[in-house]
């Protein structure tokens, strides 16, 4: 019986220390559970991304432009999203700078606004009431890659992603040597009248261009970036040439409306050369909407240009990754993606992009002027049109 007792008392002992086994191994699982619970609630918090709001405007194509190179830049970023917010032209763009400025003259200290497609106006305005964040290669390296004088053109407050620029477009199998030169061109209007147009400089940027480059022409480099408005006395020789041509243009003085306008002129072969902007030409021909005899060339000196540009509203609280996508945005991986899209010009210089683009664009890839000269604009468009157009 004692021997009985003890085998039940053995048998005990043994299932109690099986049980305190099997309680400590529980113990060491959970904690070890435990442990990688904490892990990955670490895990989740660094994880955390953040959003940037990216405000624009344009046509579809900028819009399908962006919502390629986004994706892009999230693949490398998985920590940074990017929402768009796209204003169609002529939609109200102008509100988001609105806002901006309305939250900085109500004391906000943050706006929801982190990436803004600004305007050259804005960028003046901005400046003015210290609405956005000044940009440099310490925080954005691949700004080190775009033209210096295009970054203090704008005095630092915002960043050209592209570009594109005004053009000679020209019938091909009627003139077989364009000009070269402005002097060049104005030669050939001479000597070939009516076949030369440019549009009315208050319907497109191309028939602007012209009639700024014809008075500036006469002046000094440094006066396409004044706003004096004293320099509208130095104007006359520019007003004088273009009074003079005007009975040369197209239908002794026709002057077609928007850039389309000439475009369309020149297709059908109703004259042979007109200016046009490079990106428009570009993808125009490229879909076939242009004839193929329809070239492209540059002349000295240039016509202007100008770039489409971010800037980052100051009041953003989150600059860190608006410059991450910036700088992202001027890589060259990027930048052949806008200039396949877009048809313009890259943002950094032609000398960063790969060779086969280089030769692609090598016709109008000669650069560009910036004309900075504010509301001197509006002033040229109603001097144009009290002195050449009503001839």
């Amino acid at each position: 019986m004692a021997r009985k007792n003890l085998g039940l008392l053995l048998l005990m002992l043994m299932l109690v220390l099986s049980a305190c086994g099997n309680k400590a191994g529980n113990g060491s699982a959970g904690s070890s559970n435990a442990a990688a619970a904490g892990d990955n609630s670490g895990s989740t918090k660094t994880a955390e991304k953040t959003e940037l709001n990216f405000y624009f405007t344009g046509s579809l194509n900028v819009k399908d432009m962006w919502e390629k190179i986004v994706p892009m830049f999230e693949a490398q970023n998985d920590n940074i999203t990017v929402k768009l917010t796209h204003i169609p032209s002529g939609q109200g763009g102008q509100s988001t700078m609105d806002r901006l400025l309305a939250a900085k003259k109500a004391g906000e200290s943050k706006v929801d606004i982190d990436l803004f497609e600004a305007s050259g106006s804005d960028v003046l305005l901005g400046e003015k009431e210290g609405i956005f964040e000044t940009v440099g290669t310490d925080t954005i390296p691949n700004i080190s890659k775009i033209e210096p004088s295009y970054i203090t053109d704008l005095n630092n407050l915002a960043v050209p992603y592209r570009a594109s620029s005004v053009v000679l477009a020209y019938n091909s199998d009627t003139v077989a040597n364009p000009p070269q030169t402005a002097d060049e061109l104005y030669e050939w209007i001479r000597s070939n009248p009516g076949r030369f147009a440019y549009n009315d400089p208050a319907t497109g940027g191309a028939g602007n261009s012209f009639v700024v480059t014809a008075l500036y022409n006469f002046l000094p480099d440094e006066a396409m970036h004044s706003q004096d408005p004293a320099i509208m006395e130095q104007w006359k020789p520019g007003f004088d040439l273009l009074k003079e041509l005007h009975p040369f243009m197209y239908q002794k003085g026709v002057y077609p409306k928007k850039n389309q306008g000439t475009l369309d002129i020149l297709a059908t072969g109703e004259v042979d050369m007109v200016p046009a902007w490079s990106d428009m030409a570009l993808e125009q021909l490229n879909k076939g909407l242009l004839p193929e005899n329809i070239k492209l060339t540059q002349i000295e000196p240039a016509f202007t240009g100008g770039p489409a540009m971010v800037a980052i509203p100051a009041m953003s609280v989150k600059k860190e990754a608006a410059q991450k996508f910036i700088d992202y945005v001027l890589s060259q991986e990027a930048q052949e993606t806008i200039v396949n899209v877009m048809f313009g010009y890259p943002g950094i210089k032609w000398s960063e992009m790969p060779a086969e683009l280089q030769t692609k664009f090598e016709s109008v890839a000669k650069g560009y002027r910036q004309f900075q000269g504010g509301e001197l604009g509006n002033e040229i468009t109603q001097r144009w049109q009290a002195e050449v157009a009503t001839q």
